[in-house]
């Protein structure tokens, strides 16, 4: 009798191991589907037959538990699964860098500590880059050229009363501060959206920061939009394409990036959204007389929002959106990806009227990246602009290599995580490797 009971719980426990290894081989395709995570779509066997080296090497077996991690036939589930135990019962969520708030607010971590000025990077270090900022204005203002900066509002500043209270303590400087008070005595051109959203915080009909976004609303992308066309119309003593809308929609479902962190929390069954959010419906104003003046945006994640929008066609004459001076937006070759290194910086920063910094505050403590110093020192030592250029080529190679293909960007990724550092920073000390620099 014990014999039969065994055999039982033995047939059931290996039934129940070799059930994801069956279904794997019976469902055609295992591919997750979950926002937000990167999955390798690369079969090591493709690659085994072009060259038989790697299974002597042993890389095809690590390709291949990689790609079998990726694609096992449960993967989706079980991630949802374990996503929904942290949520309801850890009131936590498993996005990278991002936590919940009161009443279910998400945020990035990162933003609460700017809001909070533990991310300060000092007054010097902002000042440097400031004057340098000015130099690279007024070279630009000669050639007819405005250069912009653009502030935005971040959500752990907008939305502080939904930020638990382990994080709040007196603030002391802030980067935003920083930067707004120094800009305004270095004679710098300001837009401070950051400023206008507080204004509007009192009185506005909708929200301007959704629960399970991480980006303004699109209500207030709309207005930011529009504030934003109506500056650099008084800067550049242009007249501009305007945005309008008649309708506004009112729903309690999310649209558009409304709830852009809820589909990263991957999770089983989502929660009520409820909140009542605004949609207008955009219209821009069709005049190819107005639609002139180019503008070149630099910026982070925020100017998405209206790059879906269609403001760089209707607007900005066809402006590229450059993300974190980096991703170009559109992309200008049909055959292969183009970032921004592989450009030439002066020609194309002279082919636009109007430069346009805008980053958020979660972001000031790298500001426009390296587009400032690059173009200080290309406007005022190019010969050592160049060369320098031509030193880091073979570096950023390797970087663009690894952001393309899944199974180097997951290893930086994983770096990035175990040493705590941004994802940049790791796939550089990877691209140094790579390149035999370290």
């Amino acid at each position: 009798m014990k014999s039969k009971q065994f055999n039982i719980f033995v047939l059931v426990a290996f039934t129940a191991l070799a059930f994801p290894m069956v279904m794997g081989w019976i469902k055609k395709d295992n591919k997750p589907k979950l926002t937000g995570i990167v999955i390798n779509n690369v079969n090591p066997d493709s690659l085994l037959k072009q060259d038989k080296g790697l299974w002597f090497s042993g890389e095809y077996q690590t390709l291949k538990d990689d790609y079998n991690n990726d694609h096992w036939a449960f993967k989706e589930l079980y991630v949802r699964l374990n996503n929904q135990l942290y949520y309801k019962a850890f009131n936590q969520i498993r996005v990278n860098s991002f936590v919940l708030g009161k009443d279910n607010y998400v945020y990035s971590e990162g933003y609460i500590f700017s809001a909070f000025g533990d991310d300060y990077v000092g007054e010097q270090k902002i000042v440097t880059k400031l004057q340098k900022a000015k130099v690279v204005q007024d070279s630009l203002k000669k050639k007819g050229i405005d250069l912009l900066l653009v502030f935005a509002p971040g959500k752990g500043e907008y939305c502080m009363e939904q930020i638990e209270d382990k994080y709040k303590h007196p603030i002391t400087h802030t980067n935003y501060q920083t930067y707004i008070s120094n800009s305004t005595k270095l004679g710098l051109n300001v837009l401070d959206l950051k400023a206008y959203f507080q204004k509007l915080k009192p009185t506005t009909p909708y929200p301007l920061f959704p629960k399970f976004g991480h980006h303004w609303s699109y209500y207030g992308e709309c207005l930011s939009v529009d504030t934003i066309i109506g500056h650099i119309e008084k800067l550049h003593h242009c007249d501009m394409p305007d945005i309008v809308w008649n309708k506004i929609d009112v729903v309690d479902t999310s649209r558009s990036r409304d709830a852009d962190v809820l589909k990263s929390m991957n999770l089983y069954k989502n929660p009520e959204q409820n909140m009542k959010l605004a949609y207008p419906e955009v219209m821009f104003e069709q005049d190819t007389l107005k639609n002139k003046t180019r503008v070149l945006t630099i910026s982070d994640s925020y100017w998405y929002g209206p790059v879906y929008m269609g403001v760089g066609q209707n607007c900005f004459a066809g402006g590229q959106f450059w993300y974190y001076y980096n991703k170009i937006i559109p992309n200008p070759s049909p055959t292969e990806k183009v970032e921004v290194w592989q450009l030439d910086l002066k020609q194309n920063i002279e082919s636009n009227q109007v430069i346009m910094l805008l980053y958020s505050d979660g972001n000031l403590p790298s500001f426009a990246n390296t587009f400032i110093e690059d173009a200080y020192e290309l406007y005022t030592n190019p010969t050592a602009y160049y060369a320098r250029v031509a030193r880091t080529k073979n570096i950023k190679q390797f970087e663009k290599q690894i952001r393309e293909k899944p199974v180097l960007l997951k290893k930086s990724t994983k770096k990035s995580q175990d040493l705590q550092i941004p994802l940049d920073s790791a796939i550089k000390l990877d691209a140094m490797k790579l390149a035999g620099v370290i």
